[in-house]
């Protein structure tokens, strides 16, 4: 339960294109052209939807050792993210008490028994306490615990870590993910090993890549490679959920999971049934995670956005431990399908990104088979309006 609704002000979007993106499915509009090439439309997301609830920062994997060091970018700021030697993960502005400078840089890491700015020194227990400030130590009335590290709500789910940016208005994220939970737990992402990384850097909005990723209506023009291995018709989607949202596709008869020739490297993830060693699912959480779901592997996607037209996307590929300790292992097989796929599907969303940026440019339908696009889009429309995903539903 979360003790206040956690609501932000409405969004520089043009209401009446929010009203057609929430009118019924069949009947709806794609997000005001606005959406995704506006920096003032941009400032607000960084601020109320990547820095204004739970947002995915690190994998755990990271920041597996007591003294594990991690800043990442989150919304408008940044976070430090702590393994103390109690084991605990923490998370904290990462922001200096004396004069703020970041206490790490974005996207480095560090391992040490203390947090200590390189600024001016002031140095910090691994809970987040100010041990240290030179010239500090004998002035009369400064009182050292005054003066930690700001503590934000921080939680880890299958492998992954969350970062509360409201400061704990955002209520629990096991509770606001507990359908998705039974759908994610038998692959046991906690369990497996990345043993694959690509980074890229798309010329294109956050939610253009997202929108790509709910539907495969454009899979026969631009996937050959995904389509020889899996019906771009087939499968469904999950019931929607606002905090997160996707669907399942089926292998086809002859393919053991998707590769470039439906063959596997790997081995099947021991806890899935039947059904689930025969499809593929993908799930999007909210804001920032795309998980594929695969017989024998599980890939994530760690959305970053960096500006209206600009997103990095982190992609790790991770096996059942068993596979991974085999003489000769090569997750490549893996690794180069969806390479090639996420590069088809990059170039298709930045063509759209410059589509987008013509002012002739306006919101076009959905089609029957893009019904896990209209569920994102109208989680997006609701979110302008003022309505958080993470706290209890408006009204």
């Amino acid at each position: 339960m979360v003790s206040q609704t956690l609501a932000f002000p409405a969004a520089p979007v043009g209401r009446a294109g929010l009203a057609d993106a929430l009118r019924p499915f069949g009947e709806s509009r794609m997000l005001p052209r606005a959406a995704y090439t506006d920096a003032v439309v941009f400032a607000w997301e960084q601020r109320h939807l990547f820095g204004g609830g739970w947002m995915c920062m690190a994998r755990s994997e990271q920041l597996r050792d007591p003294g594990d060091q991690r800043a990442e970018d989150m919304g408008a700021g940044s976070v430090l993210l702590v393994r103390g030697e109690d084991g605990a993960l923490r998370a904290f502005a990462n922001t200096c008490r004396h004069r703020g400078h970041e206490l790490l840089g974005c996207g480095e890491a560090a391992q040490a028994k203390a947090v200590i700015c390189p600024y001016h020194g002031w140095t910090y227990g691994l809970s987040g306490e100010l041990r240290g400030a030179a010239g500090f130590r004998k002035l009369r009335g400064f009182d050292f615990r005054r003066w930690g590290l700001p503590a934000l709500p921080v939680t880890e789910w299958h492998g992954l870590v969350f970062v509360d940016g409201s400061g704990g208005l955002a209520g629990s994220l096991a509770d606001a993910l507990a359908k998705l939970d039974e759908i994610v737990s038998p692959y046991e992402p906690e369990r497996l090993v990345t043993a694959g990384r690509h980074g890229y850097d798309a010329a294109a909005n956050w939610k253009i890549l997202t929108e790509n990723y709910h539907e495969c209506y454009h899979c026969p023009s631009i996937h050959p490679e995904l389509c020889r291995v899996s019906p771009p018709r087939s499968g469904e989607n999950y019931a929607a959920d606002g905090a997160w949202i996707g669907g399942w596709m089926d292998l086809r008869d002859g393919m053991a999971t998707m590769s470039l020739d439906g063959t596997s490297g790997g081995v099947p993830l021991r806890g899935l049934d039947r059904q689930e060693l025969r499809t593929v699912a993908y799930v999007n959480i909210f804001p920032n995670v795309l998980l594929s779901l695969h017989p024998d592997y599980v890939m994530t996607h760690r959305l970053v956005p960096v500006a209206a037209d600009r997103t990095r996307i982190e992609c790790t590929w991770a096996f059942a431990p068993e596979a991974v300790d085999r003489p000769g292992f090569d997750p490549g097989y893996a690794v180069e399908f969806w390479d090639v796929t996420n590069r088809q599907d990059w170039a298709a969303c930045e063509s759209v990104q410059r589509g987008l940026t013509s002012p002739h440019a306006s919101p076009g339908p959905l089609s029957p088979a893009e019904d896990a696009v209209y569920s994102f889009v109208t989680t997006v429309a609701r979110a302008y309006l003022g309505q958080s995903v993470w706290g209890p539903p408006a009204g």
